[in-house]
């Protein structure tokens, strides 16, 4: 995380570098917001398969939330983007898994819209640390 002299801070990860001079999210007191944090893996590679590209996607919110200072518990929105609203399955299953308590969950919002390349879904965070 690189510090800057403003209030905000800008977050990164490694492996989910956008290609252009956005950061995947940004931290103000201990209000977290990302970007489009998609499925590419570690070494940069975006799997195929709605599953793992979902799985994997979820794993990088982890890293994500971790790189902000906090954790996935801090989520208190989700907005997915996906490619094809039949895929919602691929989604539904890491959710379950990160989110398992139904009476703690942070609220979610699906849209079906065009991604490019071979992205079958995005999500975007907005968080509270500590909250």
């Amino acid at each position: 995380m690189a510090r800057t002299t403003s209030r905000r801070v800008s977050i990164n990860l490694p492996h989910m570098a956008h290609g252009a001079p956005i950061p995947m999210g940004a931290k103000v007191g201990n209000t977290v917001y990302s970007s489009g944090i998609g499925g590419s893996n570690a070494e940069g590679k975006m799997p195929s398969e709605p599953d793992e590209q979902a799985k994997q996607m979820f794993e990088n919110i982890r890293q994500f939330m971790e790189q902000a200072g906090g954790s996935v518990e801090d989520i208190v929105h989700v907005r997915i983007l996906m490619k094809d609203r039949g895929q919602r399955e691929s989604i539904n299953k890491p959710w379950l898994e990160m989110f398992p308590d139904e009476h703690s969950r942070p609220a979610r919002h699906a849209l079906e819209t065009n991604l490019g390349g071979q992205f079958l879904f995005q999500a975007e965070v907005v968080a509270v640390l500590g909250g």
